[in-house]
């Protein structure tokens, strides 16, 4: 059976063998380590890998790799990162641990005191946007919060990366589906433009100069103190998300099977950013405006990633229209895989949750790592609406060993009769 095939049953809550997705995406992907290693124990051509992703430093999980995997799912980034540059003109970086990786040409950095800081756009007149620690392994975004006068807030400042999309990117989408249609894969794309308050996004990694509020803190404090405010952005926002949608569809059409919408966060570790009664106000009718239009006029699924302990949220996704959560943090309290199944697994798919990257994959045993992959697939598989992946993307340091197992725990799952 097609990857296609498998995430299509998946989606339609129809039983199937588990399809499995890495790397199609900035939340369901490996750390360009991991990505090395696996390469290694797959007897995969020795080079450099890509960092397509140089926020998290997630690395291309290619064509090679995918099939030594078995990945049943094709992603498309948008065509900038989060720090504004291109994934082109790709050039050999020699990374704080010791791994030579590819970087694209404009991924311009400067070491400061231990530090390796990442310019946005690639714009050495601009102050740096991303630090990395000489014992870090990804980029944290540096607050660039011009001083708030509240009398001269203009929530315009806050849409100065919404804007309509371009031919260029409408050229691109149109092309990268193309190009991904006879893989036999499913398509999963993040278009960019629809995450509302997704708090990665607020600094603004990649402008030059951000306005607006851009503090992370600031922010949060804005959704209880400035709540006109954040109306008004998010009302815009969509606006212009509409838009680019009807354009985006009409040279894309049903060859995407999936779409990020959002990865704004609503849990932490054990509660909630916010209150049902914020979310039902400041974020539900926006988020049920764009996944009508989608549903009303695509074929598309859409997905929500939201970490944390949002059991208590997911009937209210549900009501807003999503179709898919990931990563099912089931580490946060309240977010036992069971009890999510049993109670939701009918209108909902699990995209990931497939295994512990807090603790069993990182510091467990190989073993330890299949038991807990054979449970999630046995709790999660009945009748479709899951995708494995893990919970959240696979951080460095993870052993390849305990990652090749999780790979293995899945076909054997399959294997099964």
């Amino acid at each position: 059976m097609k990857g296609k095939d498998k995430i299509k049953n998946a989606l339609g809550h129809k039983d199937t063998k588990v399809p499995m997705d890495f790397g199609s995406n900035a939340v369901t992907g490996m750390h360009v380590s991991v990505v090395a290693a696996l390469r290694d124990h797959y007897g995969l051509k020795k080079r450099p890998v890509k960092v397509n992703e140089p926020f998290q430093m997630l690395g291309e999980v290619d064509e090679e790799l995918k099939n030594a995997i078995g990945v049943d799912v094709d992603g498309i980034y948008p065509r900038r990162t989060i720090f504004g540059f291109q994934n082109t003109n790709w050039k050999e970086w020699r990374t704080p641990w010791g791994q030579d990786v590819l970087v694209p040409g404009d991924f311009q950095v400067l070491q400061e005191n231990g530090n390796t800081l990442l310019y946005p756009k690639g714009d050495r007149s601009a102050r740096p946007s991303g630090r990395m620690p000489s014992s870090g392994f990804f980029f944290d975004s540096i607050i660039r919060q011009p001083p708030i006068e509240e009398d001269k807030l203009d929530p315009g400042d806050n849409l100065e990366e919404f804007e309509p999309i371009s031919d260029e990117d409408l050229t691109y989408y149109r092309q990268e589906t193309e190009k991904l249609a006879g893989t036999g894969r499913a398509v999963f794309v993040n278009f960019g433009g629809t995450g509302l308050g997704d708090i990665a996004l607020v600094p603004a990694p990649f402008l030059t100069e951000p306005k607006g509020i851009r503090d992370v803190t600031e922010w949060y404090i804005s959704t209880v103190s400035r709540r006109d405010y954040i109306h008004a952005v998010f009302s815009k926002q969509v606006e212009i998300a509409l838009g680019n949608l009807r354009k985006i569809h009409d040279v894309t059409g049903d060859r995407v099977d999936a779409m990020f919408l959002c990865g704004t966060d609503f849990g932490t570790q054990s509660s909630t950013f916010c209150s049902l009664e914020t979310f039902d106000e400041l974020y539900f009718p926006y988020y049920e405006k764009m996944t009508r239009w989608i549903h009303q006029n695509t074929g598309w699924k859409v997905f929500k990633h939201s970490c944390g302990a949002v059991k208590g949220f997911i009937p209210r996704f549900i009501d807003a229209g999503f179709d898919i959560l990931n990563p099912v943090q089931a580490s946060a309290a309240g977010m036992d895989p069971a009890t999510l199944k049993k109670e939701f697994g009918h209108n909902l798919v699990f995209w990931g949750g497939g295994v512990d990257t807090q603790k069993t994959l990182p510091f467990g045993t190989p073993e330890e790592v299949r038991e807990q992959v054979l449970k999630r697939l046995e709790i999660f598989s009945p009748k479709g609406g899951f995708v494995f992946n893990a919970i959240h993307n696979v951080q460095a340091k993870t052993p390849v060993e305990n990652v090749v197992a999780m790979i293995d725990a899945v076909h054997e799952f399959n294997g099964r009769d």
